[in-house]
């Protein structure tokens, strides 16, 4: 178990290399979208493009694992990465939007695949250890939400070509992702290989525990997509703020999305799994109080950290449930199936950001939040008092 987890601290140190340029897309995305788009309605559309790619990514990503291993799995989508981000560098060069939306897709459908590293470190050990390697997982992301943004600053002059550069050093986290890769012993890869289908996707449904994981993915990702997709355009080009004051605000944010990790397994004990969800609601509700009564950098910097909490408890604690829906051989269709749906409703809030900042009040559009946070709470509400398979946990 101890060299396990060793596995796991090594997976963090991929995850928090190669993911840096998520958060590197997210502060400059919708910027560079809206100086390309022909409309600025179309501004969010590349980040939008990147959540779509990740959608679209899940099946191909989780099928090449099943069939060829993690390992190499994430090595041949490591390299479309970094073809990705030249793409990327490239569509700067030409001021070629579509070209740019083209490669926030590419990269979209790398991230898809890095997604499965939580899981391939819950497969390292037991599953009462679970959260905890989830958990490791996600404090990666600390140094990615600041490593991402400080790449995209240090690369904006680095050529003739604004934030050409930005796209290179992203190419490059990527390559060193991928050189650590080649240091990581896959669990069981055997038996990986030999499961068995087990259920049908449509009775995998069936089972309230991993409808309730999925809602509960999905409306952490809707949430936090449609509200952080819109931040940038709103501080700096509406409100006027400066791209470091963003810049600050996104890495604060993308910070509380992964610093709430350290605490989440004593947290688990604490509230049990759907306690956790009930508090990251909470966390949704007070970034769209911040958002009524505040409209300075602070006020931002308050809604943006709130919404990466609530994100870490809802993400978490439905990655934590996931396990305990399937059996034995199933995990690659419910993982493919949970995935699928988170990434494609981000895709939507994504998209949906770019319309509704363009067209609605900042207030609106964090209204337009209550619809995923409702649904989710009705859920609960719903299986409260419910048989549960895992009661020690869930």
């Amino acid at each position: 178990m101890e060299r396990n987890f060793k596995e796991v601290w090594l997976l963090a140190a991929i995850n928090a290399i190669a993911m840096s340029s998520v958060p590197m897309m997210m502060l400059i995305g919708s910027i560079i979208g809206s100086e390309l788009a022909p409309q600025e309605e179309w501004g969010t559309l590349p980040i939008a493009m990147m959540v779509i790619g990740t959608a679209l990514g899940v099946l191909p990503a989780t099928r090449s694992m099943q069939r060829q291993g993690r390992k190499r799995a994430l090595l041949l989508f490591v390299l479309l990465g970094i073809c990705a981000c030249l793409t990327l560098g490239e569509a700067m060069v030409r001021s070629s939007f579509s070209l740019f939306c083209f490669g926030a897709g590419l990269l979209g459908a790398t991230i898809a695949a890095l997604q499965q590293i939580r899981f391939a470190a819950m497969e390292c050990v037991p599953l009462e250890d679970g959260p905890t390697a989830a958990s490791i997982i996600m404090c990666a992301g600390i140094v990615a939400a600041f490593l991402g943004p400080e790449l995209a600053l240090a690369g904006q002059h680095l050529t003739s070509v604004d934030y050409q550069g930005s796209f290179w050093l992203g190419a490059g986290c990527l390559m060193l992702g991928g050189v650590l890769l080649l240091f990581y012993v896959p669990a069981t890869p055997q038996q990986t290989h030999s499961a068995s289908e087990g259920r049908s996707t449509v009775a995998l449904l069936r089972s309230p525990t991993l409808l309730l994981a999925i809602i509960a993915g999905a409306s952490a990702f809707m949430v936090m997509s449609f509200v952080m997709t819109a931040t940038p355009i709103s501080m700096y080009l509406h409100q006027g703020y400066s791209l470091t004051d963003t810049k600050w605000v996104i890495q604060s944010h993308i910070a509380a999305m992964y610093l709430p990790s350290l605490f989440t397994p004593w947290l688990f004990r604490l509230l049990n799994i759907r306690g956790l969800m009930l508090a990251g609601l909470v966390c949704y509700c007070i970034t769209i109080v911040i958002g009524f009564v505040d409209a300075s950098v602070i006020g931002y910097w308050g809604q943006l950290v709130m919404l990466g909490i609530g994100w870490n408890f809802l993400f978490v604690s439905g990655t934590a449930l996931l396990p305990m829906a399937y059996e034995h051989g199933e995990q690659f269709k419910a993982q493919a199936l949970n995935d699928t749906v988170i990434f494609s409703s981000q895709a939507i809030a994504s998209l949906s950001a770019g319309l509704a900042i363009s067209t609605v009040s900042w207030h609106s559009l964090l209204l337009f939040c209550l619809l995923p946070m409702g649904i989710l709470l009705a859920l609960l509400a719903w299986q409260h008092g419910a048989p549960r398979r895992v009661s020690r946990h869930a």
